[in-house]
């Protein structure tokens, strides 16, 4: 194992870090330029104030901080299943489509995923343009997903639309979350108002949270995944389907656990669990959608 570096260093040591004389480091020391301590006579340099005093000087922008391991945003069960599979090294914290946008714009993961609905009905790439503004940032499409209410097996309720979720209870998600966004766009359209909807007080974080309430009987229905319905074996009522993208940090988009992550969505092994999942569609994933500079 190799020595720890001396926690102070010589005149000698010092002239070469900073590749001048000795001389002259006995003057930046005489003159209080340099941090340095006097024992018995002798100059020496504490290092880790010598690094501090050098990083102080530095001039013209700071080279980027590493970006944590972390894709955020709106949860997606095909996505979280690839994350696991694909050996990334990538962790999830999804908890909504605004709070990834957020958690991104701080630089607190790699990428989030999303699923805006904007006018003329696009997706994503508004809002970013908008809170992400001259950022570095990359949208990739995922997916795309059948999205509508889930219902009970057998749709004991006759829910049909979302007009015909009036006076029943319904599964909430949190206000960061893009779906529960587009379901009040939608139930306003059809003439609802959301304050005299029951259902569960808390709103539920994920789209299984969502589900698990309908098979558990603590909701009649839920504005979610085709995908999910068919996992718990309940009654799905198509509405729209939905662009899911990735939103990216273009240094994030290079590194080696994006890159392994975007080999394994290429593979037929992902294709195939999508396949069996129900309600993707990936013929366009992969497709750029924001890249304002390129790459």
């Amino acid at each position: 194992m190799a020595d720890a570096p001396p926690i102070y260093l010589t005149t000698k040591e010092l002239a070469e870090l900073l590749r001048i004389g000795e001389r002259k480091v006995y003057d930046l020391a005489n003159n209080g330029q340099v941090p340095c301590v006097r024992v018995i006579g002798k100059l020496l340099f504490p290092r880790s104030d010598v690094e501090a005093w050098i990083e102080s000087s530095r001039s013209g922008p700071l080279p980027p901080t590493p970006l944590p391991a972390i894709m955020a945003g709106s949860h997606d069960p095909l996505l979280e299943w690839a994350l696991r599979e694909s050996g990334s090294g990538l962790a999830a914290f999804m908890d909504g489509s605004l709070d990834g946008l957020e958690r991104l714009g701080r630089r607190d993961c790699i990428g989030c995923g999303a699923h805006i609905h904007e006018p003329g009905e696009q997706w994503n790439t508004g809002t970013v343009g908008r809170t992400l503004a001259g950022k570095p940032i990359v949208v990739v499409e995922f997916a795309r997903r059948s999205r509508g209410l889930i219902v009970a097996t057998g749709n004991p309720s006759g829910i049909v639309d979302i007009a015909s979720t009036k006076g029943r209870r319904f599964a909430r998600r949190q206000q960061s979350a893009a779906s529960q966004q587009w379901f009040e766009e939608l139930a306003g359209g059809a003439g609802l108002d959301m304050s005299m909807m029951s259902g569960p007080e808390a709103p539920l974080r994920t789209e299984a949270d969502v589900a698990l309430a309908v098979l558990d009987g603590k909701a009649d229905a839920a504005f979610g995944l085709e995908a999910m319905a068919r996992q718990f074996r309940l009654g799905f009522v198509p509405v729209a389907q939905e662009r899911y993208d990735l939103v990216v940090w273009r240094q994030g988009y290079f590194t080696r656990a994006f890159q392994k992550l975007l080999r394994f969505l290429a593979s037929p092994a992902f294709a195939a669990h999508a396949n069996e999942m129900g309600g993707y569609d990936l013929t366009h994933a992969g497709t750029v959608h924001y890249n304002p500079d390129g790459f």
